[in-house]
């Protein structure tokens, strides 16, 4: 099985690859094609899209990240936030409409994850009609983003510190296929259609 990784290094280098005819930069994380995921974020805990309501009757519960990625094939995609534009015209919609080739492929789940509370996710993944073939989590301090270098500031746009838009292929906690898009208003990397390539 092949690995793959597109990483950041600055966004005036000059150096990259091509995928599909596009050329792109690399980009520096702190992840890598056979790094541990669950390790790199070892006190990182998502929350799972839900209603407030049952935010309270779990005791705003968090899901460690062992339960998320031990002993299971997981694809993992992130974006800059819910409700923004390629995100749900385009990033959400990839996945949702290739989820029967997922699961012949043996993926456990196929998750999203972006800094937003989980239940802006949950109202947002209601809306878009995508809850029942994809699992949604917030990262709402942006600490898993951050833990695996993929944050972004994008206060140009008003939406603060977020995450880079990505993609990855993960078995059992170790990573197979990392992609992240050069810019995160970008869709070229980082959709269903690509990783489902690379596994």
């Amino acid at each position: 099985m092949a690995s793959t990784i597109l990483k950041r290094t600055s966004f005036s280098s000059s150096s990259g690859i091509r995928i599909g005819g596009v050329s792109l930069r690399y980009f520096a994380t702190k992840v890598e094609a056979g790094t541990d995921i669950v390790a790199t974020a070892h006190n990182v805990s998502l929350q799972k899209a839900r209603s407030w309501d049952e935010g309270v009757s779990s005791s705003f519960s968090t899901t460690p990240l062992k339960d998320i990625f031990k002993d299971k094939r997981v694809v993992i995609f992130g974006l800059p936030g819910a409700y923004t534009g390629v995100c749900s015209q385009q990033h959400v919609p990839s996945y949702k409409n290739n989820i029967d080739k997922f699961r012949a492929e043996k993926v456990d789940s196929v998750i999203c994850v972006a800094v937003n509370d989980p239940y802006v996710m949950n109202a947002w993944a209601e809306k878009i009609q995508a809850k029942d073939a994809i699992e949604f989590y917030g990262d709402f301090d942006g600490s898993f983003h951050k833990s695996l270098g993929l944050e972004k500031d994008l206060s140009a746009a008003l939406l603060g510190p977020r995450s880079q838009r990505w993609s990855a292929f993960v078995v059992d906690g170790k990573v197979k296929v990392l992609n992240v898009e050069e810019n995160p208003s970008d869709f070229k990397v980082s959709g269903a259609e690509v990783i489902l390539k690379q596994m």
